[in-house]
């Protein structure tokens, strides 16, 4: 145990070093600082009390940002805003047992997972005094759950899998220099109205929005096993909606987005003008679209579609707490060592790569919300499955953490995915790929088959109480005719039960897509991406979507937007 005096000396020292070596601000050296001082203080005190504190870490998550958001030529928001989240882990009892144990019950574990603490974006005294504070009251409440534990555990059957509850990994040192944030909200809300007004041309475009969100993030950690870590980054994302409704009341929607670590990697007005054309065109085709039946055959799903599909269908499933939860499905605990697809397939993911051709990837980061450095890890090698997706908390079998406990500020981390990448040794063109699915599709007797262009998202239940199924959301589907032909339909999801879909996976195309977005679960929403080649499924299944029962307008559309106004939008696609 550190003593007092030694720490303030360290301290000192490392303020003076930063400064003049580096660059940084004293104010982000404090923050630092403070938290370090505050969790030795702290551990010096709890580990001595008769109930003692094993492990205490502190994060603290600061977010500077702006957002415009234009609908239909108008701006309809613009705002700043800063904040800052203090999450704190504390565990009494030991690794193998402590306060964070599930306590189990007929309907779940009874487990909190979100506790959001909202703390003032300055004030170095205000700081220490949460810090003081908040760590006594969750001391405090620990000790009362870790009686509960105890018990549950005397009176409950002994569980599946009976490894530790939190691992011991190696302290990490990383301090980043702090980014700022420059964006003229002016420039954007010019461009976003630029972007906007075009939809105003349609009488049958219901809905049309443009939205930036640029943000600097700024983390520090630090745990009492001496990890010590401050990263700070950048992101900026513009996503483009817009709605039309077909004549029997199905919604249709069509959405654009563009993800980069840097404002000035968002692509051009040109190409985003032409993006809002595409969009424009595809609504008006899709309103007007056969709605597609329920359907079983074989399908190709693009780049993007099945980045999500794999996400969806296998990304959950190797969670690896997921394996140790008895509320799980578990789909694939028990398959380590077989093969799950072909043998031309692996899947890995990686949160150290931050880019694939001019595509940034947003699962990226360089720690995970344990303070463990980010690692690659190959989930499936030639069609088997080798390990799981791990946090800090063990299952049987793996031990240590792979660098992948992450979770939005206020929750507590569990597994989760990064950035999923599909490989194929043996990948064919986009036209062979087609030519496979018309040969099953003759060898099959069926006049057609379907193809997934583009996707809004996806969804997936994984634990025992509902249907282990997953549900992948598409926008864009085609089918496929025997003779080659191409038709646009609607109103179809796909489904289907994950290992029944995976044991399908037929081969693959040899160009790379990529999908970035949001991946909801139990701690929090945390950014993924997944870059996948397209996929032949010799076999898939389709129900139909959910439909609105409103009747179209009424009244008609008000008069578009002036000439002048037309023109300009037009000419910024060409």
């Amino acid at each position: 145990m550190k003593s007092h005096r030694p720490l303030l000396i360290r301290l000192s020292f490392y303020c003076i070093a930063s400064i003049l070596m580096n660059g940084v601000s004293s104010a982000a050296v404090s923050v630092l600082g403070v938290m370090e001082h505050e969790l030795d203080r702290s551990v010096k005190k709890l580990a001595q009390q008769p109930t003692p504190l094993y492990f205490l870490s502190y994060e603290i998550t600061e977010e500077k940002s702006s957002y415009v958001r234009a609908s239909f030529g108008t701006i309809s928001a613009s705002s700043d805003s800063e904040r800052r989240l203090l999450d704190i882990d504390l565990r009494v009892g030991d690794y193998s047992l402590d306060n964070t144990h599930p306590i189990r019950e007929r309907f779940g574990s009874g487990s909190r997972r979100f506790s959001q603490l909202e703390i003032p974006v300055s004030g170095i005294d205000a700081l220490r005094n949460i810090l003081w504070y908040q760590t006594d009251r969750k001391f405090k409440d620990a000790i009362e759950r870790l009686t509960m534990v105890k018990a549950n555990v005397q009176v409950k059957v002994k569980e599946e899998d009976r490894a530790a509850d939190f691992s011991a990994e190696p302290p990490e040192q990383a301090l980043e220099d702090p980014h700022s944030l420059s964006l003229d909200r002016s420039i954007w809300e010019d461009k976003l109205k630029q972007y906007t007004s075009p939809f105003s041309q349609s009488s049958h475009i219901y809905a049309a929005d443009a939205a930036l969100s640029a943000s600097v993030v700024t983390r520090w950690y630090v745990n009492s096993e001496g990890s010590k870590i401050r990263t700070a980054e950048s992101r900026a994302r513009l996503m483009i909606s817009a709605l039309t409704k077909a004549e029997d009341g199905m919604e249709l929607p069509r959405y654009e987005s563009f993800f980069s670590f840097d404002l000035n990697g968002l692509p051009d007005d040109s190409e985003v003008m032409e993006k809002v054309h595409a969009m424009i065109r595809d609504l008006e085709a899709l309103r007007v679209a056969p709605i597609a039946d329920p359907y079983t055959g074989p399908a190709i799903l693009s780049g993007r579609a099945s980045g999500v599909f794999f996400h969806e269908i296998l990304g959950h499933r190797v969670e690896g707490h997921r394996q140790k939860s008895e509320q799980d499905s578990q789909t694939f605990k028990k398959m380590l060592g077989q093969r799950v697809l072909p043998e031309t397939f692996t899947v890995v993911f990686d949160p150290t790569v931050r880019r694939i051709g001019p595509t940034d990837l947003a699962g990226s980061y360089r720690f995970d919300n344990q303070g463990v450095k980010a690692q690659r890890v190959a989930v499936i090698e030639d069609g088997t499955l080798k390990r799981f997706l791990m946090s800090r908390t063990p299952i049987d079998s793996f031990s240590q953490s792979n660098g992948h406990g992450r979770k939005q500020a206020g929750y507590a981390p569990v597994s989760r995915q990064s950035n999923l990448f599909v490989e194929v040794s043996k990948p064919h063109s986009s036209e062979a790929l087609k030519a496979m699915l018309i040969e099953r599709l003759n060898a099959e007797n069926k006049e057609f088959g379907l193809f997934f262009e583009d996707i809004q998202g996806g969804f997936t239940t994984t634990g025992r109480m509902l249907p282990n199924a997953f549900n992948v959301l598409p926008i864009m589907v085609y089918r496929i005719y025997a003779d080659g032909r191409e038709e646009l339909v609607r109103g179809v999801d796909l489904i289907g039960t994950p290992l029944t879909t995976f044991s399908k996976v037929a081969a693959a195309s040899d160009q790379i897509e990529v999908f970035n977005g949001t991946c909801g679960a139990e701690s929090g929403g945390v950014p993924v991406s997944a870059a996948s080649p397209a996929v032949l499924v010799s076999q898939i299944e389709v129900q139909k979507k959910e439909k609105s029962i409103e009747r179209l307008p009424l009244l008609p559309a008000p008069p578009g937007a002036p000439h002048s106004l037309r023109v300009a939008a037009e000419g910024g696609a060409r």
